[in-house]
C-alpha cells in the first residue's frame, strides 16, 4: 500500500465514524476539511471504498430519497450508496490511531494525523508531536546549512525565498511547542491530585473525556497550516 492510499484509508475511516456518507459527501469532506486532500477526484477515492468494502471494514447501504435527492443536486448525478464503519472498520481505525511511525509527520500525513486529534489517545499524541517537531528541527537545520553554503550566489529574489521557507518551518516548530507545552501540563494536572479542578472536570474530579488536551491559547498571528507547501 502506498503512502498517499494508507492516509486516504485512514482519514476516510476517521470520516466514516463520524457518520455514513454518500461517496459525494465523503469527497467533500476531504477537500475542505482535510486539507491535503484538495485536489482529490472519485477516481482515487472510489478504488479506496471498494477496497475497504472487501475488507470488511465498511458496508455499502441504499440511501434515502432525502439524500439522494441532495446528492442529485449538487453532483448532478443521482448516488444511490451510503458507506457505514462496520465494528471490524472501527477496530482499524483505532488500530492506525495508535501508529506512531515516521509517516505520522510527515508533511501530508501530519495533518490527517492532526485533524483527528480529537479521537486520539494523549500518549499517541505527544509522539506524533514530538516526532513531528524532530523532523522539522532536523529539516531546518539542513536549510540553514544550505543558505549559509550558497547564500553569495543566490539573487535577492531566491535570497527571500529562501527566508521565506525558513520563517515558515520556525513559526511551525513554535506552534509546536505550544501544543506540546499544553498537552504536558494537561497530563501532569491529571496526575496530581493536589491540582485544582479544571473546567473539563467534573464535580468527582473525573475528567470528562480523559484524553482531550486543551490547545494552546494563541498570543497572535496565525496557526499555521500543518500541511503548507512552504514546510516542505
Amino acid at each position: 500500500m502506498s503512502r498517499r492510499s494508507g492516509i486516504l484509508e485512514f482519514a476516510v475511516l476517521g470520516l466514516l465514524r463520524e457518520s455514513p456518507m454518500h461517496g459525494y459527501e465523503l469527497r467533500k469532506r476531504l477537500n475542505t476539511s482535510l486539507g491535503v486532500f484538495r485536489a482529490f477526484s472519485y477516481g482515487s477515492l472510489y478504488p479506496c471504498l471498494k477496497t475497504l468494502v472487501a475488507n470488511g471494514w465498511l458496508i455499502e447501504e441504499p440511501g434515502t430519497a432525502g439524500e439522494d435527492a441532495l446528492a442529485t443536486s449538487l453532483s448532478g448525478r443521482r448516488a444511490k450508496i451510503v458507506y457505514r464503519l462496520t465494528a471490524e472498520g472501527k477496530e482499524r481505525f483505532e488500530e492506525l490511531l495508535d501508529h506512531t511511525g515516521p509517516d505520522a509527520w510527515e508533511d501530508e500525513h501530519f495533518g490527517v494525523r492532526f485533524a483527528f486529534f480529537g479521537q486520539t489517545s494523549r500518549d499517541v499524541r505527544m509522539r506524533v508531536l514530538e516526532g513531528r517537531r524532530s523532523r522539522l528541527e532536523e529539516r531546518l537545520e539542513k536549510m540553514r546549512a544550505s543558505l549559509a553554503r550558497t547564500r553569495e550566489r543566490l539573487d535577492d529574489y531566491t535570497l527571500e525565498l529562501q527566508r521565506h521557507g525558513m520563517e515558515s518551518v520556525e513559526r511551525e516548530v513554535r506552534w509546536l511547542n505550544e501544543l506540546i507545552e499544553s498537552e504536558r501540563a494537561g497530563r501532569d494536572q491529571r496526575n496530581d491530585p493536589a491540582a485544582p479542578e479544571s473546567p473539563g472536570q467534573s464535580a468527582g474530579g473525573q475528567h470528562r473525556s480523559e484524553d482531550t488536551g486543551g490547545l494552546p491559547r494563541h498570543r497572535g498571528g496565525t496557526r499555521p497550516d500543518p500541511s503548507d507547501d512552504t514546510t516542505k
